[in-house]
């Protein structure tokens, strides 16, 4: 299965009134799998950058002067996450503004005909009602490294928010609960490696049971009368 784990950084919270994207960070998964393909892209806003957004990304006007727009990277963007599952924290705000740049080239609901959309936010609310479930309290909680995420970058998160899935959701696709523990004591090693279990017979102590002169001598007699009653005896010709 195919998951895109996205997040975006924009200019202000609303793209009713004018903000858009300017980052793009994508994690793949496949069948839970970091496959490495990942996508990620500066976009130029074509307009001004809020202080308070700013105050959360760091990225300024004058470093997006030379970066493309969203109209010069949506093919490939586009190609990149169709028939695909997109993970994302709070989605509505991050499936809302794709929506929008879409909209604004004549694509209005195309993410709605070619992926389906999983929000984190609900299901760590589910998981954790009355707590707080941010990314970086989610990060704790899972013991998830987060201490290079000075400011919010959609890359990076992007790649914690991948962490953090894979242990929300890691007992819902192993069948050894019991040898996992609890997600919050799991450190960030792959949910993959946790997911399977290697039985080992080493220091086990296995009886064998041999069988006995008598037992050998039944069983050779009732082979005889298999081989006179049909001609042959398949078992003395595959042992």
């Amino acid at each position: 299965m195919r998951q895109i784990i996205l997040d975006t950084e924009t200019t202000g919270l609303e793209p009713s009134e004018g903000h858009r994207i300017i980052e793009i960070g994508c994690i793949e998964l496949n069948d839970r799998y970091f496959t490495g393909n990942d996508f990620h892209v500066y976009l130029n806003p074509q307009r001004a950058i809020e202080n308070e957004a700013r105050a959360v990304h760091g990225i300024t006007n004058e470093f997006l002067a030379d970066k493309p727009t969203f109209a010069d990277v949506a093919n490939e963007f586009f190609d990149y996450i169709k028939n695909s599952e997109i993970i994302a924290h709070n989605a509505p705000f991050d499936i809302g503004f794709l929506n929008h740049e879409f909209g604004l080239l004549n694509k209005k609901n195309i993410l709605t005909k070619h992926t389906s959309v999983f929000d984190t936010l609900e299901l760590a609310r589910k998981l954790h009602p009355g707590q707080r479930n941010n990314l970086d309290a989610l990060c704790k909680r899972y013991k998830i490294d987060n201490t290079k995420r000075d400011f919010h970058g959609a890359l990076l998160d992007a790649r914690l928010l991948a962490e953090v899935y894979l242990a929300m959701t890691r007992k819902q696709t192993t069948l050894f609960l019991d040898d996992l523990g609890s997600a919050e004591d799991n450190t960030t090693e792959s949910a993959q490696s946790k997911s399977k279990k290697t039985i080992s017979n080493k220091n086990r102590n296995l009886k064998i049971i041999t069988a006995t002169s008598t037992e050998l001598e039944q069983h050779n007699a009732y082979l005889a009368k298999l081989k006179k009653t049909s001609g042959k005896c398949v078992w003395e010709e595959t042992v």
